[in-house]
């Protein structure tokens, strides 16, 4: 008799860990996602999301940005200023591994917060840029240059964002981003060289032009010299984060 006693809650436990399982194995644990809209800025991306358990998974991304123009250039340079970047490309790549906490059904579905660390790296071509020397004698000169560099920071941020299952079979995702922003520091070189030698002067007022273009969200410093200008990139790096993923659960 006490064998029997013994053995029927050992049965029960087994029993109910045999269900839990069936129930988890039963989840598709698995889905790949793209941001589609991202796409209009030239970015390629492709995310992997691992469930873990019901309330929390991994969501590992990678994007990359071939070489173009930088998009919204005209909504943080004037317009004399971005004529001077012309012919100016950028790449840029990212990668951000973001852990998700799912609050209602959970397994990747409904409505989540998610903190996230995010590496960037953006680079140029090599770039025309001119400025115009008031000389000493009342007379402008235009001074030519060319530029090139790279720059590249780690973030860390918060997104909310909510996940739905299209179908039936729940294998098509929709993931809306619905607001993210991410801030840390960012570090780069560029530099300008041009094929006049430069006087003081000329350095005084080339210095004073890179500094005026206020570029957003970026903090730099400018060196010159005789053959022209270093740019140091070293200070906070911030930006955000929003869009539609569409993906495949298995």
């Amino acid at each position: 008799m006490k064998k029997v006693i013994l053995f029927i809650p050992c049965l029960l436990f087994s029993t109910l860990g045999a269900q839990e399982n069936q129930e988890i194995s039963s989840e598709k644990m698995n889905i790949i996602k793209t941001n589609v809209t991202a796409y209009a800025f030239r970015n390629i991306n492709l995310s992997y999301e691992r469930a873990i358990n019901q309330w929390f998974s991994v969501n590992i991304g990678f994007g990359t940005m071939p070489e173009g123009k930088v998009p919204f250039i005209n909504a943080f340079l004037k317009d004399k200023d971005e004529k001077r970047f012309e012919n100016l490309r950028v790449k840029a790549t990212n990668f951000t591994i973001e852990p998700r906490f799912y609050i209602g059904k959970g397994y990747g579905k409904g409505f989540y917060f998610a903190p996230y660390y995010r590496y960037s790296d953006v680079s140029s071509n090599t770039f025309d840029f001119y400025y115009d020397y008031n000389g000493p004698n009342g007379v402008t000169y235009q001074i030519p240059l060319k530029g090139q560099g790279n720059t590249s920071g780690n973030s860390g941020g918060l997104m909310v964002g909510v996940q739905f299952f299209l179908t039936r079979s729940q294998n098509l995702v929709l993931d809306f981003w619905i607001a993210g922003a991410h801030y840390g520091s960012g570090k780069g070189d560029f530099a300008m060289t041009s094929d006049y030698v430069l006087t003081p002067d000329m350095q005084s007022q080339l210095k004073k032009e890179i500094e005026n273009l206020d570029i957003p969200f970026v903090k730099y410093t400018v060196e010159t010299n005789a053959n022209g200008a270093k740019i140091k990139v070293d200070g906070p790096w911030a930006g955000f984060r929003s869009g539609l993923s569409l993906g495949y659960r298995f």
